[in-house]
């Protein structure tokens, strides 16, 4: 599971890295023809990710749960991915009022070229290795349940 987490970062980080060349791109002038397969690379990285997360989440709900709770488990997981929704929603809304308060553009505007995705797609990063990081330390000290 925790290797999900780790690889997400790169996807995010790839995301980012896309964004930064598209924007230096626009900002010189360059005619910005990327294409659609600029992203495919950010997919495969997040889709390895969500093998990763998802089998290693079943792998510890049916192993350390009690035998009653395993679909409660389950279902708490997928509850736990629907709050992630609506945190990013969050997110987007907190970085969009901070970064208009003093009048400027913000980093996410209706013209890209004017915003700073990239500083977004960054702090996604940065806040992704601050979960992997709670999760390593939950992790190290988490009490196997014993086989019976």
């Amino acid at each position: 599971m925790g290797i999900g987490l780790f690889i997400s970062v790169f996807g995010i980080a790839a995301a980012a890295i896309v964004e930064t060349v598209r924007l230096g791109m626009a900002e010189t002038g360059t005619d910005v023809s990327l294409t659609v397969f600029w992203q495919v690379p950010q997919i495969f990285i997040f889709g390895a990710a969500e093998v990763f997360y998802f089998v290693g989440q079943l792998e510890f709900f049916y192993g350390q749960s009690p035998d009653s709770m395993r679909s409660v488990c389950s279902a708490l997981g997928l509850l736990a991915n629907a709050l992630g929704s609506y945190l990013s929603s969050l997110i987007l809304t907190v970085v969009t009022y901070f970064t208009t308060k003093d009048g400027g553009g913000g980093w996410i505007t209706d013209d890209l070229n004017q915003g700073h995705l990239d500083y977004f797609f960054w702090l996604l990063a940065g806040l992704s290795i601050f979960n992997a990081l709670v999760y390593v330390f939950s992790a190290v000290n988490y009490k196997q349940k014993t086989p019976s």
